[in-house]
């Protein structure tokens, strides 16, 4: 098929689309998806090595203490510079729809907001991206983030993060739930909270964010990240949220590189994994989103902002395999993950924004399991990035006649 884009978006698909354009791409039957898109990533944490020591422990207990050696020290223009290099990756990659979560706190105030939201503008040719205002150190345990959060709001971030099992009670953690809902509402903002991202089977704040999107009319436009508890609650408990997440619309997004490395790490075997339970999700109509999480710093030391990548590793620890459960995890790093970052005109159809990748396969599944290049990466209707590759085998000339034979 031809593809047409005239001023940024799909003008026409068919066999062929007669027409003159200053720029043609033959694509010689490759793939073409919609761009990916990454709905939880941290720009302002990645590539802090070798900035910092590695996590020598591989803790979360020492990645946090990392963090903050971090936040405390690092500038605007340093923030904005690794952020600025994981965007770029991530678009060579085929993403060019992101949301990231940014520290707000008093540890280092709104410098990570500043720092992303300059990277933001300096790629804004590239990439579009959604800041989370995201209170990772808590609202009542931090003193002070609550005016923060409403700074963040005033000064240009886009969703209402939280981080309410980080509180020290359950009537603490109901409270920064609360917080959190008002000043969604406020802004008229969606809603994007870490949530249960602990081994502790008694963290259950799902459940409360569950009753404040309820109560707060605001299904459709709130996301649970992470749920790492779910792993270890009693699967009657475990039914029972989903469900409710499903009815309440509340989006789950898991984020599986950073938690199949971090969580279960005090387990005997069996170990738990850490996941939100992705079938059972799937099969009550959650929209799930997956993630990237992080890229080189305290948490996890791997990451290359690649969501083709991501996608296949979801896909082994979820053991998503019959050819749907494949297409599921394609799409959580597609149209579902779009969904919950309420994208509009994402698709490859007439009249949808002209954000697409080619892919050096001919479907889907090819893609995935070779993690194919991306030959080009089109961004509004243009060429943002390409990708050139090339292999050869040398054989010996005995090896050669025998094939030929």
């Amino acid at each position: 098929m031809d593809i047409a884009v005239e001023g940024g978006a799909i003008a026409a698909i068919a066999p062929r689309v007669p027409a003159e354009a200053p720029v043609e791409l033959e694509a010689e039957g490759r793939l073409v998806s919609p761009a990916f898109v990454d709905p939880h990533i941290h720009l302002d944490k990645v590539e802090v090595f070798p900035l910092l020591p590695p996590n020598r422990t591989g803790t979360l207990s020492e990645a946090i203490e990392l963090l903050h050696r971090t936040k405390r020290a690092a500038s605007v223009e340093e923030i904005a510079a690794r952020a600025g290099a994981v965007i770029r990756r991530a678009v060579a990659a085929g993403t060019t729809f992101i949301r990231t979560h940014v520290d707000v706190d008093t540890v280092g105030g709104l410098r990570p907001l500043e720092g992303v939201a300059r990277a933001r503008a300096e790629h804004a040719d590239l990439c579009e991206i959604q800041i989370v205002a995201f209170p990772q150190e808590g609202i009542e345990r931090d003193p002070g983030t609550e005016d923060l959060m409403r700074e963040a709001m005033e000064r240009g971030a886009d969703v209402v993060g939280g981080m309410p099992h980080w509180e020290r009670t359950p009537d603490a953690s109901q409270r920064h739930v609360d917080v959190c809902l008002d000043l969604a509402v406020r802004h008229d903002a969606d809603v994007d909270m870490h949530i249960d991202e602990t081994d502790d089977p008694r963290s259950r704040t799902l459940e409360v964010l569950i009753d404040a999107t309820e109560s707060y009319g605001w299904g459709g436009r709130v996301a649970a990240g992470h749920v790492c508890a779910m792993a270890g609650w009693d699967d009657g408990y475990a039914a029972d949220m989903v469900a409710r997440a499903a009815s309440a619309g509340v989006a789950l997004i898991t984020n599986p590189c950073t938690n199949l490395l971090l969580q279960g790490r005090m387990d005997n075997e069996p170990r738990r994994r850490g996941l939100l339970r992705v079938k059972e999700a799937l099969a009550a109509g959650v929209v799930v989103g997956c993630g990237q999480d992080c890229v080189n710093d305290a948490f996890y030391p791997f990451g290359a902002a690649d969501q083709l990548q991501v996608a296949l590793v979801l896909a082994h620890a979820a053991q998503l395999s019959t050819p749907s459960e494949i297409a599921a995890a394609l799409r959580m790093v597609r149209h579902d993950a779009a969904r919950i970052l309420r994208l509009e005109r994402y698709g490859v159809a007439e009249g949808s924004q002209a954000d697409l990748v080619v892919l050096d396969a001919e479907d889907l599944h090819e893609a995935l399991r070779y993690q194919v290049p991306r030959r080009w990466v089109i961004r509004r209707g243009r060429v943002a990035a390409e990708t050139v590759t090339g292999r050869r085998l040398h054989r010996e000339p005995m090896a050669d006649a025998a094939a030929d034979a």
